[in-house]
């Protein structure tokens, strides 16, 4: 498969996957519309396939806008990389068990938790600059993680809605949900170290594609 073939297949994969759960959750929604999709923009799965989505497309597409010039600086696509997988990592370990979607619901489920991080995580491996890898990249990776768990708590706050249950103040306590809150902190900065470490084991060993 091309770089080409790659992104056109992943933009279709990210933007039916993000439109499809959005018509699912309007369709059975608990909430009144303005506040469905609220909620449905503050799950950390929607924003991060958004994300892809959108990479995919801008570089299939390439028109030369600011946000391609964005989206080519060195580390973004690790960036990306990371946030996704941990999309996958939590999913499989935390809530795969807590729920069992049928029909059109699991198809987009799977896709968005399963096979939009693994066919990223490829993407990655065969297209990202392995050369330009720098542990300094690495803290800011962790911003976008951090301004949204500070989103969630805050409105979670006021609205009482938590998009998931490791964050539930309500339900947890404060105490408990910020214990959850450094554990996946710890992850993102466990798998940002070993994506950096790959790059650089990556570039000694494997020519760029």
């Amino acid at each position: 498969m091309t770089k080409k073939n790659f992104l056109v297949l992943g933009a279709f994969l990210g933007w039916f996957a993000v439109i499809t759960q959005f018509i699912l959750m309007i369709n059975n929604r608990a909430a009144s519309v303005p506040e469905t999709i609220v909620r449905f923009f503050s799950f950390f799965t929607i924003l991060t396939n958004l994300i892809v989505a959108v990479y995919y497309t801008i570089h299939w597409l390439q028109k030369p806008t600011s946000l391609l010039f964005r989206l080519q600086k060195p580390g973004i696509l690790s960036a990306i990389t990371l946030y996704i997988a941990v999309v996958g990592l939590v999913y499989q370990i935390v809530l795969r068990s807590i729920w069992s979607p049928v029909g059109i619901q699991k198809l987009v489920d799977e896709l968005l938790h399963s096979i939009i991080p693994v066919f990223t995580l490829v993407y990655w491996f065969l297209y990202e600059k392995h050369n330009e890898a720098s542990w300094k990249s690495i803290p800011s990776w962790l911003l976008y993680p951090l301004f949204y768990l500070a989103f969630i708590l805050i409105r979670g706050s006021i609205s009482n809605f938590y998009p998931y249950p490791f964050v539930n103040v309500t339900e947890l306590g404060l105490q408990k949900v910020l214990i959850n809150s450094s554990v996946l902190v710890f992850v993102f900065l466990s798998i940002a170290i070993g994506l950096v470490a790959c790059s650089k084991l990556l570039t000694k060993k494997v020519p760029h594609i």
